[in-house]
């Protein structure tokens, strides 16, 4: 039985259906202690049941954990894979949490290839630290752009672009403002300076957490140049189980460096994916632009690419495409070393997917790079007993 969910945050609408997807029950629960234990109540009155849960990775998140906690089998359902399929069904694409229910669970029922939710706690842990260093990295940049600016009222031509907390407040110390608006710029600069020592303590401390998290877990990600801590732990959180992709293609469709197919009659080119998982792009962006300005393999790559004629853009797409084939390589190696030293063997699936997991659009922006890593099969993980 597939048991199809629309969650929400205080509520979660619910409908099981058969292999026939026939409507058996349905019904809609609060996600309070009270109505999620009714809602499991009602789900285990079905054998063999199997919970569809929509965007495991994001709303239903809190709910899917909780089910996988109390020993269900839960699988995650892509929002826009549901999507395609309430447009196509009878009704006129009308959205309401029963109709996203149904068309939870039609998408579970026809789709073998859904990932399944698993709890790692230690991905766990390196998700909720990168979330955190995210946030403070765009703190800092708050700070810092107001601290600029009441530097350029208070120093005729501000202060340098790149200023340390040492810098700032010795900047500050020089400036003695006799009138009131002057006395109130400074206060407020003197404030915001003590903001940007707080957040970069923060930060150095979540670095520290992130590096030792890393390295305990067996990645050796750190050791590419242009990934950090922050990189690293995305990588490991977000990608989970790096075998659930077949060929590094896959991953790279799913990070979205693979470029779309846009050739049409004798004309073949290739433009620019704005699919896939955009923070594992931007963490291999950061790792094209920190190779690019050193003197690296990635480098070499890249005036290789602009001598034979490509774009800077166009060189720039062909890197990303390199370092994720890069990435993939190091994370399998890792976690087939991993798995090889422990003795639970396969250590399963993450609650991350994407509807690029399904039918990923792979366009070649370069040949393969030899050395190929092994490809592990994808687990196929069935819809239905």
């Amino acid at each position: 039985m597939i048991i199809g969910m629309d969650p929400h945050k205080r509520s979660a609408t619910i409908e099981v259906i058969d292999q026939q997807a026939t409507v058996l029950a349905k019904g809609t629960y609060a996600t309070d202690n009270t109505g999620y234990a009714q809602m499991l109540r009602a789900g285990r009155a079905f054998p063999d049941r199997i919970w569809a849960v929509e965007g495991c990775n994001g709303i239903g998140k809190h709910i899917a954990h909780r089910l996988v906690h109390d020993g269900e089998t839960v699988i995650d359902v892509p929002a826009k894979l549901s999507a395609q399929v309430r447009v196509f069904a009878v009704g006129n694409g009308r959205k309401t949490d029963p109709v996203d229910a149904h068309s939870v669970a039609l998408v579970a029922l026809r789709t073998p290839t859904l990932v399944r939710v698993t709890v790692d706690p230690d991905l766990q842990v390196l998700g909720m630290l990168a979330d955190r260093r995210d946030e403070l990295g765009r703190a800092k940049t708050q700070t810092v752009n107001r601290l600029h600016q009441l530097l350029m009222e208070l120093l005729p031509g501000g202060a340098k672009r790149f200023l340390s907390v040492g810098q700032a407040r010795a900047l500050v110390a020089t400036i003695k403002p006799r009138d009131i608006v002057g006395k109130t710029r400074r206060r407020l600069a003197v404030e915001l300076i003590g903001e940007f020592e707080t957040i970069e303590k923060k930060i150095k401390a979540i670095d520290k957490d992130l590096t030792e998290l890393v390295t305990a877990r067996g990645s050796t990600l750190l050791e590419l140049h242009g990934i950090g801590p922050l990189g690293a732990a995305r990588l490991l959180a977000d990608v989970g189980d790096i075998h659930r992709f077949a060929t590094r293609d896959r991953f790279a469709s799913w990070n979205g460096t693979a470029p779309l197919d846009a050739s049409s009659g004798q004309q073949q080119r290739h433009r620019l994916s704005r699919a896939g998982n955009r923070r594992i792009n931007r963490t291999l962006h950061i790792m094209a632009v920190v190779q690019l300005r050193n003197r690296t393999e990635g480098r070499a790559y890249y005036d290789a690419k602009k001598a034979a004629g490509k774009t800077s853009m166009e060189a720039m797409r062909a890197l990303k495409r390199r370092l994720s084939n890069v990435v993939y390589r190091r994370m399998v190696n890792d976690q087939n070393r991993r798995e090889a030293a422990s003795p639970e063997g396969h250590s399963g699936t993450t609650a991350n997917s994407s509807v690029t997991d399904l039918t990923p659009d792979i366009g070649p922006s370069d040949k393969p790079q030899p050395g190929r890593a092994t490809p592990q099969p994808k687990p196929h993980f069935p819809a239905a007993p």
